[in-house]
C-alpha cells in the first residue's frame, strides 16, 4: 500500500523519561496532507526539572491538576492500530511511550504486509528519512529542515489554527508534530516520493543498512 492511502500520525512529547509526558500533539495525516490535530497537558509523574523547562516552558506546579498521560491508553493503542506512528527521530517518542505502556495491542505490523505485531512501531522518521533522502541538508533539527524546505509560514499558519495560545513555537508539542508532519507531508508533492510503500518509508526511517535490507527484502518477496 502507498503511504499516502492511509493515515499516519505524527507524534510529539515533551517531557522525560524522569517527568513522565507532559504534553502530547499528534497530528493525522491522510494523503499527506493534514486532515486532524490533538494535543493536551498532562500531569507529571516525577520531577520537571528546571533546565527541561526552560525548554519547553512548562511547570510542574502549572500540570498538577492535568490527568496524566497513563489515563490516554485508548487513544494511543487505537491510533497504532489504524495506521503507523511518525516522529521526528522516533527513539524519544517510542521510549516514552513504552515507558508508560511497554505494549500497545496486537497491531498491523507496517514493514510486514498481512503481518501482526505487538510493539509501537516500526516507526515512520521524518529525521532519518530526510538525512538520506537530502543528505547536502546541514542540520536535521525540526526547525532547521522547515525553514530549509520553505515551509515555516505554513506551519504557523497551521499553529494559529490548531495550536493553544501560548504554545505556538517550538519545543512545544503540537507545534512541533505539526512541523514533522508537514515535512513528511510535503514528500507527497514529488511524485517519485508519493509513489513509495508504507514499507519502504519505513526502510528509509532506518540508518542500520542490515535492518533497512531485510525490510525491502520483504517487500521484494
Amino acid at each position: 500500500m502507498l503511504w499516502t492511502e492511509q493515515p499516519v500520525f505524527f507524534i510529539d512529547f515533551e517531557g522525560s523519561i524522569a517527568s513522565g509526558v507532559l504534553e502530547y500533539g499528534v497530528v493525522t495525516l491522510v494523503g499527506g496532507r493534514v486532515t486532524g490535530a490533538l494535543t493536551r497537558l498532562c500531569a507529571p509523574t516525577g520531577r520537571v526539572r528546571a533546565e527541561d523547562t526552560q525548554i519547553h516552558g512548562l511547570r510542574e506546579e502549572s500540570l498538577a491538576r492535568c490527568e496524566p498521560f497513563s489515563s490516554d491508553w485508548g487513544l494511543f493503542a487505537g491510533l497504532r492500530e489504524r495506521g503507523p506512528l511518525a516522529a521526528h527521530y522516533a527513539g524519544a517518542e517510542n521510549s516514552l511511550l513504552k515507558a508508560t505502556w511497554p505494549y500497545p495491542r496486537s497491531s498491523p505490523d507496517y514493514a510486514r504486509p498481512g503481518g501482526r505485531v505487538i510493539d509501537w512501531g516500526p516507526w515512520i522518521d521524518s529525521a532519518r528519512i530526510y538525512s538520506q533522502l537530502y543528505p547536502g541538508i546541514e542540520s536535521g533539527r525540526l526547525e532547521s529542515l522547515v525553514a530549509a524546505c520553505g515551509l515555516q509560514a505554513e506551519v504557523d499558519a497551521l499553529a494559529l489554527v490548531h495550536c493553544p495560545p501560548g504554545r505556538r513555537r517550538y519545543h512545544a508539542a503540537l507545534y512541533d508534530a505539526l512541523a514533522g508532519a508537514l515535512l513528511l507531508g510535503s514528500l507527497s508533492n514529488k511524485p517519485e516520493l508519493a509513489t513509495l510503500t508504507t514499507m519502504q518509508l519505513i526502510a528509509l526511517s532506518t540508518l542500520d543498512p542490515r535492518k533497512r535490507d531485510s525490510i525491502v527484502q520483504r517487500e521484494l518477496f
